[in-house]
């Protein structure tokens, strides 16, 4: 069983890898895709948002098909959809062929998010251990890599299939592969009857869960506000470079992957209340430097405390909502994945309004209040709740635990 779910975690890490790559290469080449198929600035905000929006209707919908099939199965058919719409939407001409390729790919997305998210709080619950955090660090490192793939592309002036087409021919055999040794949870569906019969789904469930939809909403909120305004921010309000202007988002990915890297180790040691937290402190700290900074390197400290603080926050929640509904986590982690979606259709409109209307410096201090809220519902990421094992994992739990502290 140790073998099977190594094997598992990580092929599913490799799944969390794509999927930052795949995003990565979409959202930082959003000029090229604009000048390509001639999108007018009046429309492109609506081709962005559909992107979003589709994806918490795919969120939506495999909470119901996973009532039928695994979530390894969504996933597994999910991530090629992914990858494909993307080159779609490199190789097309018109803007219906642009408009069919994000529709496919938020729709996808949603599904993908939704499905990974699913198995690895599946995973952790077989481990006993936190390791929800490993796999969105393996998602910060594909969003990075992406990044500097998109970089190479723009600077060397490539269309935009040439440089996605290398990424899927590479990525998606790898991805198909690998889905061979994903692991579900082998009695969660039952567990997830028995957890309805007994009043687990539904509208009590949305009570109880409706704490950590805010929290994951902020966290978003948070993090949309770094990727839409750091670069803007530091060149208009701070007045860097162009040059300097696009360092912040770099930074701040780095620093999430660090935390991400490290912040399995923090929850095992201090437990999640304290690691959640801590990044809710160090990130509305990094608000706050970034809203009273005198000048562009202390906005640059700013956005680095953000990357470390927000980092932890999302992973948290998604392992929270599992350990506070064991009989019917898929359908938690699928409810809870909506407001991932929310916060990112929220944050950058939120504070580009109070930016004009008021001031970009105190829009900043607005993404800070909210993440600090998180403070007033650490409660729901107490681990007591969790009830790991559910009867049918308790001695493997234990053993699982102690054979995988060198993973």
């Amino acid at each position: 069983m140790t073998d099977v779910l190594r094997r598992g975690r990580a092929s599913l890490a490799f799944s969390f890898f794509a999927q930052g790559v795949a995003f990565a290469l979409l959202v930082t080449r959003i000029p090229a895709i604009q000048d390509r198929y001639d999108v007018s600035d009046a429309l492109l905000p609506a081709f962005l948002a559909a992107v979003p929006v589709l994806a918490g209707v795919g969120s939506v919908c495999t909470e119901q098909l996973v009532k039928r099939v695994p979530p390894s199965r969504v996933l597994r058919w999910s991530q090629p959809v992914v990858l494909l719409a993307l080159l779609g939407v490199g190789a097309g001409e018109h803007m219906a062929e642009l408009a069919v390729a994000l529709a496919a790919f938020g729709l996808a997305v949603g599904a993908l998010d939704a499905s990974m998210n699913m198995l690895g709080v599946s995973l952790q619950r077989s481990y006993g251990q936190s390791i929800m955090l490993g796999f969105h660090a393996s998602y910060s490192l594909g969003g990075i890599l992406g990044a500097s793939l998109a970089w190479v592309g723009a600077h060397w002036e490539l269309a935009l299939v040439v440089s996605y087409l290398p990424v899927v021919v590479v990525l998606l055999p790898a991805a198909f592969v690998g889905s061979r040794w994903y692991v579900d949870a082998g009695a969660q569906k039952q567990e997830q009857v028995e957890g309805e019969a007994a009043g687990e789904s539904g509208g009590v469930v949305f009570k109880v869960l409706l704490p950590l939809c805010l929290v994951m909403a902020f966290a978003y909120i948070g993090d949309s506000t770094v990727s839409n305004w750091s670069a803007k921010y530091l060149q208009d309000v701070l007045g860097s470079s162009e040059q300097l202007a696009t360092l912040p988002y770099n930074v701040y990915m780095v620093t999430t992957l660090l935390g991400r890297a490290i912040g399995d180790f923090g929850v095992r040691r201090f437990g999640a209340v304290v690691v959640v937290r801590m990044g809710s402190l160090v990130a509305g700290l990094g608000f706050a430097v970034v809203a009273g900074a005198p000048g562009a390197w202390v906005g640059m400290l700013g956005f680095t405390l953000l990357g470390l603080g927000l980092c932890v926050i999302v992973p948290q929640t998604f392992a929270a909502a599992g350990r506070l509904f064991p009989g019917a986590s898929d359908a938690a982690v699928a409810r809870l994945n909506i407001f991932n979606y929310v916060g990112f259709l929220v944050g950058s409109p939120l504070v580009g309004v109070l930016g004009d209307a008021w001031s970009y410096r105190g829009a900043m201090l607005v993404p800070m209040v909210l993440v600090l809220v998180t403070l007033v519902y650490a409660r729901s990421f107490d681990p007591q709740p969790a009830r790991y094992g559910g009867g049918h994992e308790r001695s493997r739990t234990a053993d699982v635990g102690r054979g995988s502290n060198g993973l």
